[in-house]
């Protein structure tokens, strides 16, 4: 996992992700779509108008400078038939690189992050059944060497969570 360089956001960052924390439009051309939402909320002359190509690149840009973590739909796994569970590791602080780099490479984990705990790796596996979270956490627990706490959701709790820029 990479850290944010430490880089000033533009006005149409902000703008572009406090727009796409409420959603992204579902419309052959989204970026376009998302584009004239912004537009439309501009004030200014034509040189601040935005292109679909221009959003594009802007996204890449957060992603490739580690702003954004990831840009994609949230599933609910489970309603699609998958597994999806918590995990957490207690890893030695001389391992922790490796194992990362091991946890990381399992198409499965869909984070990955530390924690200032006893339990110092936490990530959240997504599995195409229910039965292979622990097919995957025995094998994880065969390459790292370290035991996998497996912590099924019991009651989810929607909190729509939203940072302002």
């Amino acid at each position: 996992m990479s850290a944010a360089k430490n880089t000033e956001l533009s006005e149409l960052d902000k703008k572009l992700i406090n727009l796409l924390q409420d959603g992204f439009p579902l419309t052959p051309r989204p970026f376009l779509t998302v584009a004239e939402q912004l537009n439309s909320t501009q004030v200014g002359s034509e040189e601040d108008i935005v292109t679909e190509a221009e959003i594009i690149q802007h996204i890449q840009a957060l992603l490739d400078e580690g702003i954004l973590s990831r840009f994609g739909p949230m599933y609910q796994a489970e309603r699609m038939g998958g597994g999806l569970t918590l995990a957490a590791m207690k890893v030695a602080e001389e391992d922790y690189e490796r194992v990362t780099e091991q946890i990381n490479t399992f198409s499965q984990v869909a984070h990955n992050y530390r924690r200032e705990h006893e339990l110092n790796m936490w990530f959240v596996l997504a599995t195409e059944s229910p039965e292979e979270i622990e097919d995957c956490i025995e094998e994880m627990e065969t390459v790292t060497g370290y035991h996998v706490f497996n912590m099924p959701k019991e009651e989810e709790f929607y909190v729509g969570l939203k940072f302002a820029l």
